[in-house]
């Protein structure tokens, strides 16, 4: 029988933590154990994260540093928690969340449950419509510079739980490990890719910012999610006051304002006039700008709306020519739909959302790649792009399902000898 613990963590919420860790996946961390090695013994890995924690006596690993290129240039430093502490963080995290999210403002839409990055677009969608003045901002790397005397300020304002204060505490101290295997003390920051950071991130900025923009600018309504955010403001004075004054709270908060992303935009529409120097924002992977559209009597007029943008459609047709398809010729059609769909999939359920044509020449330049395939598949077509772009264009209409844009009316034209790609 087991000795009463000081802390009273149910054994089936350890459970539920490992349930949802196996359903997100993730790598290995500096232990270099993976979920199915975990799995090998399962049962007295999670007594054993169950007892220390219960204990008092669980103390996180260092947390493994990876560098993941950013669509803007550089790198992001990505902290990888082992398994076993992505377990024990998200027993933190399912206790400490449901206290803290119904306190959480309608505004902000980061990492929160029942809540989409397509949310905060169709919200800034509408209120651009209603507002002629956009204050786009960033936080400049607001992970690595969260302090923590604040944060946990912040944390002790929503519970007096022991073991929770505990390891939110020992997690935010604990190292990075570098591939060179030295270690990173940490005295700022919450690091970027574990699992409980996301809601720290959260609550630092509802109380940094949300709660202050309804206490010093209630008239200025934002969409914030994490550290990318938009005000709305009815004049340029206006926008650049509030520049202003934010600059000098996320100062006072120890963070800093973006000094290249944060810009003062004019929602220029059919019904707004004046020449201004930006007229255009990025938002969640968004371009928000004038735009050509026609309105139900068949009249074209200019909106002021939201589309996939250039860095975006840049990185997929990065991630095509990664894929190196024409070299895969030892592949079937339904060998190269197995690999890709899943991944164009997602684009078009998430960067499809709004103002879908927008999207086709990503998705056109992927039938073109194929088209590459077929000359490298078979050698009677190979330097006869056409006669291939035909011959794909008959498979696609006789199997339109085979790859997932096909099936959105993406289709390779047939033509004579396929001379366009629709």
């Amino acid at each position: 029988m087991d000795k009463p613990k000081p802390y009273a963590i149910p054994k089936w919420l350890v459970y539920q933590a490992y349930e949802r860790v196996k359903a997100n996946h993730g790598a290995a961390g500096v232990d270099g154990e993976s979920l199915a090695r975990f799995e090998e013994h399962l049962k007295d890995n999670l007594y054993k994260i169950w007892n220390r924690m219960s204990s008092g006596s669980y103390f996180p690993p260092p947390v493994k540093a990876v560098e993941i290129p950013k669509k803007t240039g550089g790198v992001r430093i990505l902290g990888v928690p082992t398994v076993a502490d992505r377990i024990a963080q998200m027993v933190v995290k399912l206790t400490f969340e449901p206290l803290v999210e119904p306190h959480f403002h309608p505004d902000s839409f980061g990492y929160r449950p029942g809540r989409s990055a397509h949310d905060a677009l169709a919200q800034t969608r509408q209120r651009c419509w209603r507002y002629d003045w956009v204050l786009e901002f960033d936080i400049k790397g607001l992970f690595d510079n969260i302090p923590h005397d604040l944060l946990m300020k912040a944390v002790r304002q929503h519970t007096q739980i022991p073991w929770v204060l505990l390891y939110i505490e020992r997690w935010l101290v604990a190292p990075l490990q570098q591939a060179d295997g030295t270690h990173i003390p940490r005295t700022r920051g919450t690091p970027q890719g574990s699992v409980v950071s996301p809601v720290l991130a959260n609550l630092f900025l509802h109380y940094a910012f949300d709660v202050w923009m309804d206490r010093r600018h209630a008239d200025q309504p934002f969409e914030r999610y994490a550290d990318d955010a938009v005000v709305h403001c009815r004049s340029y004075a206006a926008a650049a006051r509030l520049k202003t004054d934010l600059a000098a709270r996320l100062a006072a908060c120890g963070l800093e304002l973006h000094p290249t992303k944060t810009r003062i935009v004019y929602c220029k529409d059919n019904h707004r006039r004046g020449t201004y120097p930006e007229i255009s924002f990025d938002f969640l992977g968004y371009t928000f700008r004038p735009r050509r559209a026609k309105n139900r009597y068949g009249e074209y007029f200019t909106n002021f709306t939201p589309a996939v943008s250039r860095a975006a459609q840049k990185a997929m047709r990065q991630t095509i020519h990664d894929w190196r398809l024409h070299l895969k010729v030892g592949w079937s059609l339904t060998d190269l739909a197995r690999m890709v769909n899943p991944i164009v999939r997602g684009w078009m359920q998430y960067y499809g959302r709004f103002y879908q044509s927008a999207l086709y020449p990503v998705l056109r330049h992927l039938n073109r790649m194929l088209v590459r395939w077929v000359e490298w598949k078979y050698k009677k077509l190979r330097g006869h792009t056409r006669r291939a772009e035909h011959w794909l264009g008959r498979v696609a209409h006789h199997d339109p399902r085979l790859f997932v844009h096909w099936q959105h009316g993406r289709l390779p034209a047939m033509g004579r000898y396929g001379s366009r790609m629709s």
